[in-house]
């Protein structure tokens, strides 16, 4: 089946014509989706939230790497990631002969030395640092336990320091050496003053006169800090807030490549659930440790918080490592994904899965509307056999949830899937001309009933001019980024939802570029990018009206749309100008008599390099309103380099 045809070239360095004129309909031809647009995450160390370390050490709060010894090999240096020795000690991660839980058999070995007065125990330096703010309260927590009972009496205190040696705040348990089985405590921390930026440690100690010779076993330890909404076990204030202020209208989790990398290291729904000493978490696709402490129910709960509506993806028996489920083996899996689905929406009083959502809190169903069947089944070997899986899961799913829409994963009608999707997701990493070249993309699809989801995009022209010192997004980026983005709505007839990915990464740990949010354990970083995806979130109105098409070997580019979700009801008009080095006029002739005589613009502009970094954090400043000169007919000049949103009422 044809889906499009032609791809125009141009240059993005070509200068406008001197004058466009854009005639604007009076009538919408087709409403414009609640779900366009918002951005998917990378997750860490997976927000795909991916492979930029931004669900552990990103969104989710939680301040402390390594922090339950998941999925490593005890005995070896690489099991103590992140954890160094104060004053001696003998660390050692070990297999536990009594666990504190079945899902986590490892616990830190303390060996306290004798001769020694001073304090003794392990530190925890954060993911790639750890932040530390006067007059916070910091909620920390660990299991402990004597592995054979000794006369110890004293206290294990629990601290920040700076790695300077300064105590920024302590708190302190009273131990006793008699205490064999796992007993958990908590202490609260109040830092009076801030820490030495990011390179701050947490502590347990222990006196070494006091202790000598005393071995003693650490379990799950925990240090957040206050977290968006004040949720427990929950997202980092700052990170939270920049995503809500982009006005999302969805979020897709568990994060794109991160559905498993192998059968065994597969998401699981339900291990992603209860007490954090409860989940084993996994080793991610992205080669990072997945504490899971960010589960399916965390994910459920923001989602609300934010508004947001949830599309969230089952594993369909593929795995990246090539590993495939035989047609005649989907059954467990299917029904893993079933079961999946009524913990989000089922009854509580009928099914015992969402009588366990009911449990954790929530006794009303979430939300949900989209189900993603498997995730990019067009890699590899995927596709040959995505056609019997998707049949196998779809029909299966149908029949339990029939209200539902399932988005197939593989390249648009190929392979041919039986049921025939209704909805299929794309991915775009394109350069930057590239994007500028396609803003016609989704024009040349067929109008014969299949929606689509432009799961994944951003264009990928950053590395070059950062000298492999942080892969940040550029002006140049976001603003072709903008000029593809015009697609989406004149075509939002068929794309239903699209999403900028990944939104996050940790500076720290770059596995990807684009992003439209760098941050570390102290800043946050928001590239221009965000500012773009931002102007089209707040401003996507309710109606797509027809004009003038832009050329498509040119270099302007605009969409209108109406929002009658207000009164009066706005004309709102995206003009983007991706060409380097050349200013576009343009002149709009509305059909509207009753045409405010003024308006207002936002502009998103700036040299071609810019970016937000830590060297030059406000290269790049939000965009703020300004009021120009509307109507019936009034001529806009649009700068190099720009998006401009301009809003008039009519």
């Amino acid at each position: 089946m044809l889906l499009r045809t032609g791809i125009v070239l141009t240059l993005l360095s070509a200068s406008c014509s001197a004058q466009t004129t854009v005639t604007v309909s009076s009538t919408p031809s087709h409403p414009i989706p609640t779900a366009l647009l918002f951005s998917d995450t990378s997750h860490f160390p997976d927000l795909e939230l991916t492979a930029t370390q931004s669900g552990d050490g990103g969104l989710y709060a939680e301040l402390l790497q390594n922090r339950a010894f998941q999925k490593v090999t005890p005995g070896t240096t690489a099991a103590l990631s992140a954890w160094t020795s104060i004053g001696s000690a003998n660390l050692t991660v070990i297999a536990d002969p009594t666990p504190v839980s079945d899902a986590l058999p490892n616990a830190l070995q303390v060996v306290i030395p004798t001769g020694l007065s001073t304090a003794v125990g392990a530190a925890n330096t954060g993911y790639a640092g750890l932040n530390v703010s006067s007059g916070t309260t910091y909620h920390a927590s660990f299991y402990y336990r004597f592995p054979a009972s000794t006369s110890f009496s004293g206290e294990i205190t629990v601290s920040l320091q700076s790695t300077s040696g300064s105590i920024l705040a302590s708190n302190s348990v009273t131990a006793s050496g008699d205490t064999t089985s796992w007993t958990q405590a908590s202490v609260e921390l109040k830092p009076e003053g801030d820490g030495d930026g990011t390179s701050n440690v947490f502590a347990v100690t222990v006196d070494g006169e006091e202790a000598a010779g005393e071995t003693i076993h650490f379990a799950m330890f925990s240090l957040f800090p206050p977290t968006y909404k004040d949720r427990p076990n929950g997202m980092r204030r700052d990170i939270a807030e920049a995503l809500e202020g982009l006005g999302p209208s969805f979020f897709r989790f568990p994060g794109g490549n991160n559905l498993g990398e192998t059968v065994a290291q597969r998401w699981q729904w339900n291990a992603t659930l209860g007490d954090l000493v409860d989940r084993p978490g996994r080793l991610g696709d992205w080669r990072y440790i997945n504490t899971d402490g960010l589960g399916i129910y965390e994910y459920l709960v923001w989602c609300e918080d934010i508004k947001a509506e949830p599309i969230m993806a089952v594993w369909a028996g593929y795995a990246l490592q090539h590993e495939t489920i035989a047609e005649t083996d989907l059954g467990p899996y299917i029904q893993q994904a079933i079961d999946q689905i009524y913990f989000v929406i089922g009854d509580p009083e009928t099914n015992e899965h969402a009588a366990r959502r009911a449990a954790l809190g929530h006794p009303d169903p979430f939300y949900l509307k989209y189900v993603e069947i498997g995730n990019e089944d067009f890699v590899a070997a995927a596709a040959t056999t995505y056609p019997y899986r998707w049949k196998a899961l779809v029909n299966a799913l149908k029949d339990e949830f029939p209200d539902l829409h399932f988005i197939a994963t593989t390249f648009p009608f190929d392979p041919i899937l039986d049921p025939e999707p209704t909805e299929y997701d794309n991915h775009v990493y394109e350069s930057t001309t590239w994007m500028a070249q396609n803003t016609f993309y989704y024009d040349d699809y067929e109008r014969n009933g299949t929606q689509y989801f432009e799961v994944s995009f951003g264009s990928m022209e950053a590395r070059a001019h950062t000298n492999n010192v942080l892969v940040a997004n550029i002006i140049l980026a976001a603003i072709t980024d903008a000029a593809f983005m015009t697609g989406f709505e004149r075509n939002a007839d068929i794309v239903f939802a699209a999403a900028y990915a990944p939104v996050l990464m940790h500076i720290q740990n770059q596995r990807w570029h684009p992003n439209m949010i760098n941050f570390n354990a102290g800043a946050m970083y928001l590239s221009p990018a965000y500012y773009t995806q931002q102007l089209f979130c707040l401003n996507r109105g309710t109606d797509y009206i027809p004009s003038t098409l832009p050329e498509r070997n040119g270099t302007l580019f605009w969409t209108v749309v109406q929002n009658t979700a207000v009164t009066p009801t706005q004309l709102i008009i995206k003009v983007v100008n991706s060409a380097v080095d050349a200013s576009a006029d343009v002149t709009f002739v509305l059909p509207f008599e009753n045409a405010s005589s003024e308006g207002t613009v936002q502009v998103l502009t700036g040299p071609q390099f810019a970016m937000n970094n830590p060297t030059t954090p406000n290269a790049v400043l939000p965009p703020v309103k300004s009021t120009i000169n509307t109507g019936s007919t009034f001529t806009y000049s649009a700068a190099a380099l720009s998006l401009n949103v301009i809003t008039l009422t009519i």
